[in-house]
């Protein structure tokens, strides 16, 4: 998709995780999970949020229209059945409108959290096909073309599109992956910190803190579990108002605290609709003798840390210590490297008012809930492991492995993407578990099973 090279990166702070952190002083650590308390969450309306999702401004500045689609072309698809100048565009995108009266065009939540599955849009899936990796590395001197023409042949454009052009220069050469289908999530939210002021939210063209070399990655987790869970992201750093946390995309464009009141006023909706999104049905003919089997299989080894599911199904919301869980450390531990960034958040606007959140780390992560996990390959909080049966199994799990991103295919045996195994790393679309951030160890329970009660186990899974 040729208008991905320029466009594709800049609305991904509500996906995964929002700021790397440090461990608080009196934050709890322990070799036992610890329950997570509940916090009280707005109540909005479902149907308006929706249509702020879909038309919304939560980012209010873009491309000007007439660029956009000079580069992008009209997409014919409308999958998410808008009007007007937003029939003529990718669900990704949505257009806003400036005070001069300019329509932009500017990238929406469903960046990272809508996926085509089964040649249908599925909202509040995770993008794993979104690609930040070196192939797609904005230019900051393409940018300064485009700014040169707009300067000269539309003046009027540039003058509505500035701001976000220059958001877009500085925080592009920092936002490359390693491999395709994993995002940048916690890298964007530094930029953007490092470069906006924690009361007034304004812009600063000097960033006031380093910002960490190393990119860590992570997967993009579906927004139809966000209705069980007592915090966000994948180390439940995210505490108090769930809301606060949805509108970080704002920071991309936000131009003071009056226009983050504005849209944070709107956030209550949006939560309500993304509590009535359902995981999506297994397609395919489900073997109910096995499920008969999994079900107590599942229960008696997998129930306390990921709950029961069904009408009287619970939810236990266990942060899992690095001890139990051994998953790739990288991304909790760049909590306790980068003091700075929490500092930011826990002083900032975002932690005032009527709706606070807050940052709370922890040296592990969330066990999550499981509906729909069937769904949801690539596997753990960096999808590391295409699929179901690797993820149950270690000895499976390939150290170099492809899939397709041009014309991908579902295994619905395995239970994830079909995957092509390589002796060597190679390219951006290898993923490649020597490094850091991108490791598949960890997760180690499926291995005390025997193959039969694995089997049984996904064949369950697939009714969750």
């Amino acid at each position: 998709m040729k208008h991905r090279t320029l466009f594709t990166l800049f609305v991904i702070i509500a996906s995964t995780g929002f700021l790397s952190a440090f461990l608080l002083p009196d934050t709890p650590q322990s070799d036992k999970p610890i329950p997570i308390p509940a916090s009280q969450q707005r109540v909005g309306n479902a149907d308006k949020g929706w249509i702020y999702l879909t038309t919304g401004d939560y980012v209010s500045n873009g491309i000007p229209w007439d660029f956009f689609v000079l580069g992008a072309g009209k997409d014919r698809k409308n999958l998410l059945k808008r009007s007007g100048l937003n029939a003529q565009i990718s669900h990704e995108y949505t257009v806003v409108q400036a005070k001069n009266g300019e329509n932009l065009v500017a990238p929406n939540c469903l960046q990272c959290h809508a996926q085509i599955f089964n040649d249908s849009l599925v909202v509040g899936m995770g993008n794993t096909f979104i690609d930040f990796s070196s192939g797609q590395k904005v230019n900051a001197k393409q940018i300064a073309l485009l700014e040169s023409i707009m300067k000269k042949t539309a003046p009027k454009k540039w003058e509505a599109s500035q701001a976000f052009l220059q958001v877009s220069k500085t925080i592009g050469p920092h936002l490359i992956t390693a491999v395709r289908g994993v995002n940048a999530a916690d890298r964007l939210a530094a930029v953007l910190v490092a470069h906006r002021d924690p009361t007034t939210l304004r812009w600063n063209e000097q960033a006031s803190m380093n910002i960490p070399e190393e990119l860590i990655p992570s997967d993009v987790p579906p927004w139809w579990l966000l209705k069980k869970k007592n915090a966000m992201f994948y180390n439940g750093f995210g505490r108090g108002d769930f809301g606060r946390f949805l509108m970080a995309s704002n920071l991309l464009t936000v131009t003071d605290t009056l226009e983050a009141n504005r849209v944070d006023e709107q956030i209550s909706d949006l939560l309500a609709y993304i509590y009535t999104i359902q995981p999506p049905r297994f397609p395919k003919s489900i073997d109910s003798t096995l499920v008969n089997i999994g079900k107590p299989l599942f229960e008696k080894t997998c129930s306390k840390c990921h709950g029961t599911y069904g009408v009287d199904g619970k939810y236990p919301n266990l942060l899992i210590p690095a001890t139990i869980i051994q998953t790739d450390s990288a991304l909790f531990k760049s909590n306790y490297q980068n003091p700075q960034f929490v500092s930011w958040f826990n002083q900032s606007w975002f932690s005032s008012g009527d709706h606070p959140a807050k940052l709370v780390p922890y040296e592990g992560y969330i066990a999550p809930p499981l509906d729909g996990i069937w769904a949801t390959a690539p596997y753990l909080h960096n999808g590391s492991i295409p699929d179901l049966e690797s993820l149950l199994n270690s000895t499976l799990r390939p150290r170099y492995w492809e899939r397709d991103f041009n014309k991908p295919n579902y295994d619905y045996q395995r239970v994830g993407w079909t995957y092509k195994i390589h002796q060597k790393p190679g390219g951006n679309t290898i993923y490649n578990t020597d490094v850091n951030g991108y490791r598949n160890h960890g997760h180690y329970f499926g291995d005390r099973l025997s193959e039969s009660d694995r089997k049984a186990i996904i064949e369950y899974l697939k009714t969750l």
